[in-house]
């Protein structure tokens, strides 16, 4: 493998690694409905689990209220009982053509408690983006041994994987701080 492949694919790994990230701290509650809230929930449909927005269409009615739309009618208990078991400690309501979800207000405490499971993915998705960093690191010297190449090649291409490294751990910060405001939001 080149160095410029070798390169390339950690990119793509990081690029990756920030996109699961940001799915995932999109998922937190915050004060506001979203869709992404409830998008991947897996619901049991005809003996199978499939995520909630491949069965229905969810948008935001209210600030705080959430309208899950089944285009399948006799999904509507399905997707009850998928909202009810998660890990969500929310009530849907059905009134036999659309479920709602009110979300209630943060407490102050349940802020500080969402707040500190996303700095905890923040740290995670960082550290995973250090783990590919060093992989890469590591790659570049088996080829400097294998293949015979410069110092100057072999610091030409560890400064270009760490200046992608700092891109994307900045963007998983971000994104991390971004929801961190959300959440505390009142």
């Amino acid at each position: 493998m080149t160095m410029d492949r070798l390169i390339a694919k950690a990119k793509t790994d990081m690029d990756k690694t920030v996109e699961v990230v940001a799915k995932e701290v999109a998922s937190y509650r915050t004060g506001r409905a979203s869709p992404a809230l409830v998008d991947s929930l897996e619901v049991e449909y005809y003996g199978t689990k499939v995520p909630l927005n491949q069965i229905a269409s969810i948008h935001v009615a209210e600030t705080r209220l959430l309208a899950i739309t089944p285009w399948d009618k006799n999904a509507l208990s399905a997707i009850e009982k998928a909202i009810m078991t998660s890990e969500l400690g929310l009530m849907p309501t059905n009134d036999g053509n659309i479920v709602r979800l009110e979300l209630p207000a943060l407490t102050e405490e349940r802020r500080e408690e969402l707040s500190k499971q996303v700095r905890k993915r923040i740290e995670d998705g960082k550290v995973a983006i250090r783990n590919i960093r060093r992989s890469t690191n590591e790659s570049i010297d088996k080829m400097e041994k294998a293949e015979g190449l410069s110092e100057a090649e072999v610091r030409v291409g560890k400064d270009e994987v760490q200046e992608i490294t700092d891109k994307h751990t900045k963007r998983i910060e971000e994104i991390g701080e971004q929801k961190i405001a959300e959440i505390m939001e009142i």
